[in-house]
């Protein structure tokens, strides 16, 4: 899937790697912009925002029901959680700008249709459609309708939920991207659940698949590289002091570092090819020597030889096949034994 000519997503090279800045900029713009800006110095092949602003997601409203239950934003009003953490729309024009003096790209995953229209002004070159709203098919349609990349977030979803999405994209176009997600804020290690990552590629053959991480570190995202994923997402925090909403399953700077690095070599392990230099350590393997010298019509018995490096007579294999051979003639001691030396 290409998405510009530096940046495409595709099976035959390493997966791209997405920060999330989220709400980890914990209200500042100039962190905000920072935070960008770091991700991109520390390997993030394309940065991910989020559009929204309260009134985008839910309704000021004191009903029971509006506080979140449980998790790490338990007792939170939903309006007062997404007040500190949006990234407000007027920030969103120095964000685009910033990208584009980096010559990077910056993508967003938007929450209402105002959302999708400031991105639309901003030139957006892919969208993002967040776990929790896969089943608001009012915006999916909107969003599918700019005929634009969509990566598809899958957490909670069953496979019904992500059919039906995917019908609504493809109404529009075939340009999609299916994460793997589990939304669980921070998933532990147990819960990540990535044989699941089989189950999409087999399910979705004609779609690329990825992983959205929400692990405290990046051993799921390496791990999830010999899997097949095109693409994989993690949250991004400018230091291990961030108090944020989303800092306890953040990665750092150096984190983002070693998971670009890494994920280069496990790629490149995974998907080495066999090559013919190989070929050249053949001869490294045993083969049939005599140990003491042999003579014309002596049977060869494991008294008279034995199996040594390197393999210049019969391969080491055909050592019990060649035991009570005959040799034909006579054979110096510590000699590899031919093919034609016995019968």
């Amino acid at each position: 899937m290409k998405i510009t000519n530096k940046l495409s997503f595709n099976f035959n090279e390493r997966p791209k790697i997405i920060a999330e800045v989220s709400g980890n900029h914990e209200g500042s713009k100039k962190k905000f912009l920072k935070l960008i800006k770091s991700a991109f110095e520390n390997g993030a092949d394309i940065v991910k925002i989020q559009t929204y602003e309260p009134k985008d997601i839910t309704l000021k409203n004191n009903n029971n029901e509006f506080y979140v239950k449980k998790g790490i934003w338990k007792n939170k009003h939903l309006w007062d959680l997404y007040s500190d953490a949006c990234t407000p729309f007027s920030w969103h024009k120095d964000a685009f700008r910033l990208a584009k003096n980096l010559n990077k790209i910056i993508f967003s995953s938007p929450f209402s249709l105002r959302g999708v229209d400031l991105l639309e002004k901003l030139n957006v070159k892919i969208y993002k459609i967040a776990s929790f709203e896969i089943t608001d098919l009012k915006l999916i349609r909107y969003i599918a309708s700019k005929k634009k990349p969509i990566i598809l977030s899958t957490g909670m979803a069953t496979k019904n939920e992500i059919n039906r999405a995917i019908k609504e994209i493809r109404k529009f176009h075939k340009k999609i991207i299916i994460m793997h997600c589990v939304s669980d804020y921070p998933t532990k290690l147990v819960n990540t659940n990535l044989k699941n990552i089989k189950r999409l590629r087999k399910y979705y053959k004609n779609n690329l698949i990825g992983l959205s991480d929400h692990t405290k570190d990046i051993t799921s995202s390496l791990v999830s590289i010999p899997l097949g994923v095109v693409a994989i997402e993690k949250h991004f925090k400018l230091n291990s002091n961030s108090k944020s909403h989303d800092s306890s399953f953040s990665i750092t700077p150096s984190q983002l570092k070693n998971l670009r690095d890494i994920s280069e070599q496990v790629f490149l392990s995974v998907n080495s090819k066999f090559k013919k230099t190989d070929l050249t350590n053949k001869k490294l393997r045993r083969s049939i020597f005599s140990t003491k010298k042999i003579l014309k019509g002596e049977l060869l018995t494991s008294q008279n030889i034995d199996t040594f490096r390197p393999k210049i007579g019969i391969d080491a294999s055909k050592y019990f096949d060649t035991l009570g051979k005959t040799a034909k003639k006579f054979i110096k001691a510590n000699s590899p034994i031919k093919a034609n030396d016995i019968i």
